[in-house]
């Protein structure tokens, strides 16, 4: 069981990201952790223990971004470490929050290898990052390359994806775990200049 958010806005969500995680903390103590895209580059910060540590260290690097996701874990693959703490990135241009177990992630991680990813952490959420980049390579659509990768899912899913070539975009996708999804009031009369993209139920 662990806690995902996301947020994107034409300001720093930083501090929504962290509220947003306190909110859920009771569904993870092991971890916890946030990546934001941010001058050409995705930039996260992860502490293990609670959602403290990681904000205390978000501040003394002085993040923020207008698009991100962040992650409360409580550990089902890989031990209580920072490497298997969330968000996982993939070549430095996915970042991935889940929540769920992937039932099929030894086969889609032998596959990735043979494709020639390398793996920093246990967790079977880092097959996810691998396979939205994967597949992000190929099409340049972060969306498509969502929708490509639960369709190779097996198990029960929440996730949350940026992509640092579309840092206007957030994808989510679920299959059998919850995913609430809220939009705050404008501050303004000017259009959105975000896209946040869903999929639901996965398929």
């Amino acid at each position: 069981m662990c806690g995902i958010v996301g947020a994107i806005a034409g300001r720093n969500v930083v501090p929504v990201l962290v509220d947003g995680l306190k909110r859920p903390e009771y569904r993870g103590y092991d971890s916890a952790g946030i990546a934001v895209v941010v001058d050409h580059a995705i930039h996260r910060v992860r502490r293990v223990g609670r959602v403290a540590e990681m904000e205390n260290a978000a501040q003394e690097e002085g993040l923020s971004g207008t698009v991100g996701i962040g992650h409360t874990r409580w550990a089902t693959h890989g031990g209580v470490t920072e490497p298997n703490a969330h968000p996982h990135i993939s070549h430095g241009e996915i970042a991935v929050v889940h929540n769920g177990i992937i039932e099929n992630h030894e086969a889609q991680r032998e596959r990735l290898k043979q494709l020639g990813y390398t793996f920093e952490s246990q967790t079977d959420t880092e097959v996810i990052a691998h396979l939205v980049h994967h597949y992000f390579s190929q099409s340049g659509d972060l969306f498509m390359a969502v929708r490509q990768t639960v369709r190779e899912l097996v198990g029960a899913y929440a996730i949350g994806v940026i992509a640092l070539k579309q840092p206007d975009r957030l994808v989510c996708a679920r299959m059998g775990c919850p995913l609430l999804i809220g939009r705050a009031k404008a501050k303004t009369s000017s259009p959105p200049t975000y896209l946040p993209s869903f999929l639901l139920p996965a398929g």
